[in-house]
């Protein structure tokens, strides 16, 4: 299909006069449209069209019922019929009364041009853009930012399962691509170990005959896999998405000993950001987060927070489980300030906020990231009496370092982390160290030969953030501006229990990733529906017992 940009000529009359009949008080589709006007033009979709073609539906409107679908959690079928037969959505998208729509599938087409060109964030920004138009929305002022776990699409499978449902997966494929050759080759066995799922087959319950069982899949599926890479198998079956996720299954999860298929122990397993967790969704990775375990991704939302403008969410963010927050907290500023919509003050918790991040922010976007620095973790510290880092005094300029007792240390270099990040290393010399009487305090070291105390400390930039930030968050200031971080945790529920945001609709990161940035404007369009409508903000909700306790 080819893209024929449409003339704008607003809403029909007829049709604006039937839907302010039948809806005197206006809906959120309608006041969409009257607030915002035509938020979306077919030529801001002219790189995902052919220049020839027959013509396609306007990319323009089909953005307006994705957003839409979202609002109100409908599927494709129901969102085309929503077009057909909704007075409200066709005031929207002005369309005329008998406008017939399209085909529901016209909607998955439209998502993966999107997912192609990287076009679903436009959406999102184009929702801000006519926000800061309508002064709804500015740069300064607070945000904040946190994150919540998304499930995959694909059932959540381990051990034994995992293995067998790969397997029974790459079958099915080279079943529905090449079922004559299959037929010949499958061995007769194969039909009652892999026609049904294994979590519906009765498997055996003790350990040895799971082990058995685990190592005769392995030894199927290498059979399978040097089948199809035999002369006689078609070659396009060795590239087929189940047959590819079977082999990287393979490879992580056995190894051939003489002639013998073994199952790999755990520690010899990839790490958990390489290791598939279901040959169904293989962009899923398996986590855990306060003792909960999850198959899937995560999703990060930052929105605004002023008293007197709607909180807007500015940008999402959808990465693996594995993904630690504090990576994304670069991305995030980097985006905000593309769209001059950079805060003052960004709060965040204590997954973001390092003393790196507070540094390179303060420095590369003037933005001040507020958020608890984690404690320190060194015996000295947790024993108590022990002499911590922040005991000693620090001297830059000099490049020396001197204890509580006053002695000083012998050496300063500046070297690199296992991480690769920068550090400053000092060392204390064994003179002044052994005969100190609260040498027990400061080191453990037993080595005659080098007895003295060492201490890794970060660059200057980072070692004065963290030392203030621990001195203020202590006192009530801090937790005054840090206690408005919260409610970000309402935006977080808002998107799960209303907008289906814990779980994916649909397989890979690059759907997830569209269907947040979906859900993200469609959660902006509730909010400045509410802000037009005056709807109050939600405050956190208090049970009648709490409701009781008595004041300080």
């Amino acid at each position: 299909m080819s893209l024929h940009a449409r003339q704008v000529d607003g809403v029909p009359e007829e049709t604006a006069r039937v839907a302010r009949a039948a809806f005197p008080k206006g809906s959120l589709a309608m006041r969409i449209r009257d607030e915002l006007g035509e938020l979306f033009q077919d030529a801001d979709f002219a790189g995902l069209y052919p220049s020839r073609g027959k013509p396609a539906w306007s990319p323009g409107r089909l953005a307006l019922v994705s957003v839409m679908q979202f609002a109100e959690g409908l599927s494709d079928r129901q969102a085309a019929d929503a077009v057909r037969g909704r007075l409200d959505w066709k005031y929207l998208l002005g369309l005329e009364l008998a406008d017939p729509g399209f085909d529901h599938s016209v909607l998955t087409e439209f998502r993966d041009r999107l997912i192609t060109g990287e076009a679903g964030i436009q959406l999102l920004d184009r929702v801000l853009e006519a926000a800061a138009e309508h002064g709804l929305l500015k740069a300064g002022g607070r945000a904040r930012t946190d994150s919540t776990i998304v499930l995959s699409a694909a059932r959540q499978i381990n051990g034994l399962v995992r293995l067998g449902e790969t397997l029974r997966a790459a079958l099915n494929s080279v079943a529905a691509r090449e079922p004559e050759w299959l037929a010949e080759w499958v061995p007769s066995d194969w039909f009652d170990r892999y026609a049904i799922r294994f979590e519906d087959a009765r498997l055996p319950k003790g350990k040895a005959k799971q082990a058995e069982l685990i190592e005769q899949i392995g030894a199927d599926g290498l059979g399978l896999l040097a089948a199809l890479h035999g002369p006689g198998a078609p070659a396009s079956l060795r590239l087929l998405d189940r047959v590819q996720s079977l082999r990287q299954m393979w490879i992580q999860q056995y190894f051939v000993d003489e002639g013998q298929v073994r199952r790999r122990d755990l520690k010899d397993r990839p790490p958990g950001a390489d290791r598939l967790v279901t040959p169904y969704d293989t962009d899923a990775r398996g986590s855990v987060k306060r003792g909960t375990f999850w198959d899937g991704y995560k999703v990060h939302l930052t929105e605004t927070c002023a008293p007197d403008s709607p909180n807007l969410i500015t940008y999402v963010a959808t990465t693996d489980s594995t993904v630690q927050d504090v990576r994304l907290v670069a991305p995030i500023h980097a985006h905000l300030a593309e769209r001059d919509l950079l805060p003052d003050e960004h709060l965040v918790d204590a997954g973001y906020a390092t003393a790196r991040e507070v540094v390179t922010a303060r420095r590369a976007h003037k933005v001040n990231l507020v958020g608890p620095i984690l404690a320190a973790t060194s015996w000295q510290t947790k024993d108590g009496g022990g002499f911590s880092q922040a005991d000693f005094t620090i001297d830059w300029e000099n490049r020396q370092v001197t204890c509580p007792n006053g002695a000083t240390s012998s050496r300063w270099v500046e070297d690199r982390s296992q991480e690769g990040t920068a550090v400053v290393r000092a060392r204390f010399p064994t003179a002044a160290c052994r005969p100190c009487k609260a040498r027990e305090q400061c080191t453990r070291s037993n080595s005659k030969s080098d007895m003295g105390r060492r201490i890794t400390l970060r660059p200057r930039a980072e070692y004065e953030v963290i030392q203030q930030a621990r001195a203020q968050e202590g006192t009530q200031e801090w937790k005054e501006q840090y206690a408005h971080r919260a409610g970000v945790e309402g935006t977080i529920s808002q998107g799960v229990r209303a907008l289906g945001l814990r779980r994916c609709r649909y397989h890979g990161l690059a759907k997830a990733q569209l269907q947040h940035q979906l859900t993200a404007t469609a959660m902006n369009f509730h909010r400045l529906n509410a802000w037009w409508t005056g709807v109050p903000r939600a405050c956190t909700r208090t049970s009648r017992l709490a409701a009781l306790r008595p004041a300080d």
